[in-house]
């Protein structure tokens, strides 16, 4: 198989990324790729309308890994707002790698599932 890869920069000062259709650039199938991105960084009980987009999303467990590893403030990142994530990263701060973990429980779901 034929697996192109592309070099990504996150942020000034980030280290580069390697990105492929396979691991790392999942933006392109997310349920919101059409959407205008001022949707998703709403306040109040907008949020909770703004998350059902998410709901079924091919790529929501890659967007929040996403937003944990990178401490995203704002917005709402793979079905979950900015408190949700604060609390969750309060209450798990051994986590050094949210995308490893999330993809690992993903696959033993899909494991004991199937």
């Amino acid at each position: 198989m034929l697996r192109t890869t592309t070099r990504v920069r996150r942020r000034p000062g980030s280290p580069d990324l390697v990105a492929s259709p396979i691991d790392g650039d999942w933006t392109a199938l997310g349920a919101c790729r059409d959407a205008d991105p001022d949707e998703f960084f709403v306040q109040g009980a907008a949020q909770n309308r703004v998350k059902t987009r998410c709901f079924g999303c091919a790529v929501r467990t890659e967007c929040l890994a996403d937003a944990l590893d990178n401490r995203v403030e704002f917005g709402v990142w793979g079905g979950m707002t900015e408190r949700e994530r604060r609390a969750l990263l309060r209450r798990r701060p051994d986590v050094l790698s949210w995308r490893q973990l999330l993809l690992d429980a993903r696959a033993a779901h899909l494991a004991s599932a199937g």
